[in-house]
């Protein structure tokens, strides 16, 4: 690009060098490189904003920003930024460009990005990052680093602020996956996403692991890790879930959704059959999906990392209208029982969504936290503890429908009164008590039962269970107590949730006068 510099004098001569310039800087990526990006099937960054933003609303920022002091130097350094609209709201969008030093980070690169951020911090919308790096750029030294570190310095203001979502496209590898996972939500393409901290060379040389790229930080990996959002099967996918997300999430706290059209009152064939999901058997499974895709405006529930902890569900649903948060606990999985895996996930979850004033629903059929030695080594103890520390911290209004089982801590972590939810409702199905009539059999009768002749054991702790679950786990007891504030038949809760929000929604709680909270470990 030595020669890119044309002497000109007329407008006409200048409006052509300007326009000469624009065209380089399209596709500015070697030939080699270009090829090979071709060969793979893969899409240019241009073209996949263009499919993720609204058609034509794409205005671009820094094309012919390029490394300074180099005379050969492509336009764009690696990377298109720019604003845009999707859903006609506006968003800042970056998209790195794998052709021009393999989209490693370098100081045009960083400069653009936090240029964006910055504005994005300005005018308050979501920034969307579609990651494809090679990483630090080696030959940028120590400028390069400050540059990953500028961008990482830039999250934290627009963090709890707007949205940021980051959509991996291809090797996001060493402390560059730090900035995307610091982001709301990440978005994986199955096949084509790869994130780790060291590759399998380097791990094999150094601890003689041998692994492959896709075992070590595939899309599919990454998200049983819990640092995937979503595994998407393609770029056409994983932009129409960041779209879905935008759908249900304000550009910043500060302005709110406007709400969707909501469906009324009147009484539905799905709420209906709310009467005949929970088995009659207590310890019979079900999916609680068939629940959540019933309880609320519509069947259209967008879950959240879906692969990690699926003991516990999270995602966005719609009450009259508008955006809640939802956690509720997956029997399918564990029977339902909490975990250090799932007390991470959803107290990050109930941060979000507290962060964006979006008010959260807790559908409780849970046993309790999972006991064992590997939970007790896995940190249970302290992980435990922040998904009640994010409840109880979370200053949205917060409701809870206990559906079947509430035993022990889970209870209280599962949006108890105790621990700060505003209104609690149960199903005549619920059953709430320190623990469940077989575990109360052994710890309460234990001793009685094993001195009973062997034939009569059975009998005997049946009857024991029968009047455990009528006097003790009836949620009929937290009710007279006032920890349940309305018994009410499952084909009532669409209803009962609308109009419990309706209610809390000019709830307004006065800010703590301190800097912050200190979470568990």
């Amino acid at each position: 690009m030595a020669d890119d510099y044309v002497s000109t004098h007329t407008t006409a001569e200048k409006l052509a060098d300007l326009r000469r310039r624009l065209e380089m800087a399209q596709d500015p990526g070697s030939e080699r490189a270009k090829a090979r990006r071709d060969a793979e099937g893969l899409t240019t960054p241009r073209s996949r904003i263009a499919r993720l933003v609204d058609e034509g609303s794409f205005v671009e920022l820094g094309a012919l920003g390029r490394t300074p002091g180099e005379a050969d130097a492509p336009y764009g350094d690696g990377v298109v930024t720019g604003t845009a609209r999707i859903g006609g709201r506006p968003v800042a969008v970056y998209a790195h460009d794998k052709t021009v030093y393999g989209g490693s980070v370098g100081v045009t690169f960083g400069k653009k990005v936090c240029a964006l951020m910055d504005l994005a911090t300005r005018v308050g919308c979501p920034v969307i990052g579609i990651q494809d790096s090679g990483g630090a750029r080696i030959q940028d030294a120590v400028t390069s680093l400050a540059m990953y570190s500028e961008i990482a310095r830039r999250q934290v203001p627009l963090s709890g602020r707007s949205p940021q979502i980051s959509v991996m496209l291809g090797k996001c590898a060493g402390g560059a996956v730090y900035a995307p996972v610091t982001t709301d939500f990440v978005i994986a393409v199955r096949d084509r996403a790869e994130m780790f901290i060291t590759g399998p060379e380097v791990i094999r040389s150094v601890t003689g692991e041998a692994v492959s790229t896709a075992e070590l930080g595939g899309a599919e990996q990454q998200a049983r890790n819990g640092n995937v959002s979503y595994v998407a099967a393609d770029e056409a996918e994983a932009f129409d879930y960041v779209k879905d997300l935008l759908d249900r999430l304000p550009n910043t706290v500060h302005e709110p959704l406007a709400p969707y059209r909501a469906p009324d009152e009147a009484e539905t064939d799905r709420d209906r059959e709310l009467e005949t999901i929970i088995p009659d058997d207590p310890n019979a499974g079900y999916d609680i999906m068939e629940v959540l895709t019933r309880i609320f405006d519509d069947a259209d529930f967008l879950e959240v990392q879906p692969d990690y902890a699926p003991n516990l569900v999270t995602g966005f649903a719609r009450v009259d209208g508008r955006t809640v948060g939802v956690l509720a606990n997956q029997p399918m999985h564990l029977a339902g029982c909490l975990d250090a895996e799932c007390s991470d996930k959803g107290a990050r979850f109930t941060q979000i969504c507290d962060a964006y004033d979006i008010p959260l629903v807790y559908v409780v059929d849970t046993p309790g936290y999972l006991p064992g030695v590997q939970q007790e080594r896995a940190g249970i103890i302290h992980r435990g503890a922040k998904l009640g520390f994010a409840l109880a911290w979370a200053s949205v209004p917060k409701v809870t429908v206990i559906v079947r089982k509430a035993f022990g801590g889970a209870y209280a972590v599962m949006g108890s009164k105790n621990l700060g939810a505003d209104l609690n409702f149960a199903w005549p199905t619920a059953q709430i008590a320190v623990m469940g009539g077989e575990a109360a059999a052994v710890m309460l009768q234990g001793k009685q039962l094993a001195q009973l002749p062997p034939e009569q054991q059975p009998a005997a702790k049946q009857r024991f269970v029968d009047f455990y679950n009528e006097n003790m786990t009836s949620p009929y007891v937290a009710a007279e107590r006032g920890y349940i504030d309305a018994m009410i038949e499952p084909r009532q809760t669409r209803v009962q949730l609308r109009r419990a929000l309706a209610q809390l929604r000019g709830k307004d709680l006065p800010a703590e006068e301190k800097k912050h909270v200190i979470f568990p470990l």
